[in-house]
């Protein structure tokens, strides 16, 4: 679907490292700033075990899971709003993902350097904040200018767009983003239009060090504090041990490791799955002999809307889609046993989309 998660941080938080854990990519991560320069993409595979259990009973030809696109972006520093630190380029590079996985440093290491000489998180985060909120400034401002005039006499539209440059000026001069001033009844589209870059959603991403893998630290607990009144999710993950399970070449070695060490599974997964919630995305799967496949969709999507996705043909014939939900279809062992117990469902254009339907379309064109 063309949606991008973005990782950004200052300089040597783990970035890079956390990026090579969890995409098909691979970027450089060493002990300095600004290792990473030209952003880096690559392709997440959202972990799904719902897939295995769909293919255990439909024994397709091959499998194919749900990916999301995840860019690693070169560190930030002070000043990267006016330009400092490649800064131009970097909030550029964020302005075209959708969403935003801030990395921050909750380790102390004397091995590895900080570029603001200490460990301290809750800083960390203020910087970036500020240097994101400066450029919102700076755009917001030059639209405000274009708008005014209009505005003033009346013009509907510009009318509009001034109201919300406002509010949204307001909240960046008393240091807070513009995703705490957007509501519900604001236009999307209209947001998308200004391409600010504190109206992306954020998810917060503490780096720990081994001994707190299970439990968090101090610097969770105080970012946790620190982002309460945002709607935004923190999690915790080690990047140095996801790396080890990275590397490691069977599935039995990963699970061996991640049971010495109290881990359920590995932080990247509980870091995709944020990362999916983060773009408010749901997933709906097909399933036959040749292929059990996920699908992405936003969540809200009509049926014609899922099929969409799929192929354009499929949303404009579309003519109906027969649903069953996730455990409908594994308990009855798939869609003969679903349908024999009426569990099998036929529904229309209307129908909304849940996480986890098994779906077949029939469309005309």
């Amino acid at each position: 679907m063309g949606l991008k998660c973005g990782i950004v941080g200052l300089p040597n938080v783990g970035k890079s490292t956390l990026f090579n854990c969890v995409s098909s990519a691979k970027a450089q991560a060493a002990n300095f700033p600004f290792c990473t320069i030209e952003p880096n993409t690559g392709i997440i595979t959202v972990p799904d075990p719902r897939l295995n259990a769909l293919a255990e009973i439909v024994n397709p030809q091959r499998i194919l899971p749900t990916t999301v696109e995840i860019v690693d972006i070169a560190g930030l520093v002070k000043g990267a709003s006016k330009g400092e630190g490649l800064g131009n380029q970097f909030l550029g590079n964020i302005r075209e993902c959708d969403a935003i996985l801030h990395v921050l440093r909750c380790f102390d290491d004397p091995n590895v350097i900080h570029v603001d000489g200490e460990v301290n998180p809750v800083r960390d985060k203020e910087v970036i904040d500020i240097e994101l909120q400066l450029k919102d400034l700076e755009t917001v401002e030059a639209r405000l200018k274009k708008v005014e005039k209009q505005a003033q006499i009346g013009e509907k539209e510009a009318k509009r767009r001034f109201e919300l440059l406002s509010r949204i000026k307001a909240a960046l001069l008393k240091g807070e983003s513009a995703r705490t001033v957007v509501t519900a009844n604001d236009d999307p589209a209209l947001l998308s239009e200004f391409q600010l870059l504190t109206t992306k959603p954020v998810l917060y991403v503490c780096n720990v060090e081994e001994q707190s893998a299970v439990t968090g630290n101090a610097y969770v607990e105080a970012i946790r504090k620190a982002v309460a009144s945002e709607d935004a999710e923190v999690i915790f993950v080690t990047a140095a041990i996801e790396a080890e399970i990275a590397s490691m070449e069977t599935l039995e070695e990963r699970e061996m490791f991640l049971q010495d060490i109290g881990l359920k599974e590995p932080g990247v997964n509980k870091l995709i799955h944020a990362a999916y919630d983060l773009l408010k995305l749901a997933t709906y799967f097909t399933a036959g002999v040749q292929e059990v496949r996920a699908w992405t969709i936003h969540q809200g999507m009509t049926a014609p809307q899922a099929a969409g996705v799929i192929h354009s043909d499929f949303e404009k014939g579309f003519i109906r889609a027969e649903v069953i939900a996730f455990n409908d279809f594994v308990t009855l062992k798939g869609e003969a046993g679903a349908k024999a117990a009426g569990k099998l469902r036929v529904e229309g254009k209307e129908y909304v989309v849940k996480d986890g339907d098994v779906m077949h379309f029939l469309f005309n064109v």
